[in-house]
């Protein structure tokens, strides 16, 4: 091996060691908020690293989205985990406040995640593999002339995941008119990521990838015992994360309460903030090594299992503390919550439509989601007095984002044709065993 390359391995896996040890022996526990942050962020770094490279190698054996879609899952673990416990809460303790309560902060944590993951991840890392040093030398990166026009080309491998968020996305302005987040809910959701699973697991490995740096040195390894070392690297950076990402969101909750931040805010917005930093770190580390394009499939991917699994499985744990099944119920505030989630999402598909995403479109996104953010704070704090209610800035914001994204989805019903018309290829060739590897229509 080489030695440079494994002293990098090793010492992103000596970041994780503190948090290990504090969490194995127990002192973990008994640290104040600020060295709790400080302990616990140093490891979900150190994880994130080791958790990127067991993907990049993974795609040497199994096909790319599927390496994509498993490190999706394990580096949005933490928000499964604080919104199980919120679902758990509210049917342990069904029919009182405090499980009213709980039920609101599985359904708020759940929309300020997702809103955080497109707002500021999709939207942030465009900015970041834009401008960033040597972008330049990104293949991904489109350099054109006029006033912020410089943009991030997307993969049209990607299809799929645009098409089964489309899907899920749809769906989910529907979960508001009834009763909470039920069984119907969670069939379809989960169907749905079941089936985008299954369709990835036809596609063929890509044995002509090339990586530097960790990943090549770990693709050397052969068989079996480079999947093994895959295997290894997952469960081990899936363990730092699960186990450092609640301590460290609610340490965060505890700072912020400090300097006046309401707890409800802290719950929607700070937590989830603390549990997507694994995989805004993992794509930050494919973005500098110009891979671009497995950057966004990440988040991408990472969108849909959130917006899937996370929704649909929220259901089967509120009905398990219950003893018997039980609709998720949430209050009107909430279905406003998840109504502008569902229009963010449905506007940030329109701007992906045609496969890319340049500096006014990324600026736009996160200054909409900053926006309705520091406004929702400020009114909060009482500093400004808005004329409207909370709901009824949600809802304005939600009128924005579908109208904004009907306009694209008008102006580029082109690329939406030939979405659906991608997707069924895609769908096709994998029922029939002989997935192609760009199954897709010409211009």
């Amino acid at each position: 091996m080489n030695p440079r390359k494994l002293a990098v391995l090793v010492a992103a896996t000596i970041l994780t060691l503190p948090w290990l040890g504090g969490w194995l022996t127990g002192s973990a526990h008994g640290l104040s908020a600020g060295p709790t942050v400080a302990v616990a962020g140093v490891g979900i770094l150190g994880a994130s690293f080791l958790l990127t490279w067991g993907a990049e190698t993974a795609e040497k054996d199994v096909p790319r989205a599927f390496a994509i879609a498993v490190l999706a899952v394990l580096a949005v673990a933490p928000e499964y985990a604080v919104d199980a416990l919120y679902a758990w809460q509210a049917g342990v303790n069904a029919g009182t406040p405090a499980g009213v309560e709980a039920g609101n902060l599985a359904v708020a944590n759940m929309t300020g995640a997702n809103r955080i993951l497109i707002g500021i991840g999709w939207a942030g890392i465009a900015l970041f593999t834009v401008y960033r040093a040597g972008a330049g030398m990104d293949p991904a990166v489109r350099e054109r002339d006029g006033f912020l026009k410089n943009a991030v080309s997307l993969d049209r491998d990607i299809s799929l995941e645009i098409a089964f968020l489309l899907a899920a996305t749809l769906w989910a302005f529907l979960v508001p008119l009834g009763a909470g987040i039920d069984v119907f809910d969670m069939a379809f959701l989960v169907g749905l990521y079941v089936l985008y699973i299954g369709v990835v697991l036809r596609g063929e490995p890509e044995e002509d990838v090339q990586h530097v740096g960790v990943p090549a040195m770990l693709g050397r390894i052969p068989n079996p015992f480079r999947a093994l070392t895959v295997i290894a690297l997952f469960l081990f950076s899936g363990l730092i994360i699960f186990t450092a990402v609640e301590p460290f969101a609610h340490s965060l909750e505890l700072l912020g309460e400090d300097i006046g931040v309401p707890s409800f805010f802290m719950i929607q917005w700070i937590a989830p903030l603390a549990s997507e930093s694994p995989e805004l770190i993992v794509v930050v580390v494919l973005v500098r090594k110009a891979r671009s394009t497995a950057g966004f499939n990440a988040l991408i991917s990472s969108k849909l299992n959130q917006w899937t699994l996370l929704i649909g499985t929220l259901v089967v744990v509120h009905s398990i503390a219950l003893g018997e099944y039980g609709a998720l119920a949430f209050d009107a505030k909430q279905a406003a919550e998840i109504w502008i989630t569902a229009a963010q999402s449905l506007f940030a598909i329109a701007l992906i439509l045609n496969f890319e995403i340049d500096v006014r479109e990324a600026i736009l996104l996160l200054a909409l989601f900053l926006s309705q953010v520091v406004l929702e704070f400020l009114a909060l704090r009482e500093i400004v007095h808005l004329p409207i209610t909370e709901i009824q800035l949600l809802h304005l914001f939600t009128a924005t984002y579908v109208l904004l994204a009907l306009g694209l989805f008008v102006t580029r019903s082109g690329q939406l044709v030939r979405l659906v018309r991608d997707t069924r290829q895609i769908l096709r060739s994998a029922v029939h065993g002989n997935p192609e590897e760009h199954p897709f229509s010409e211009d």
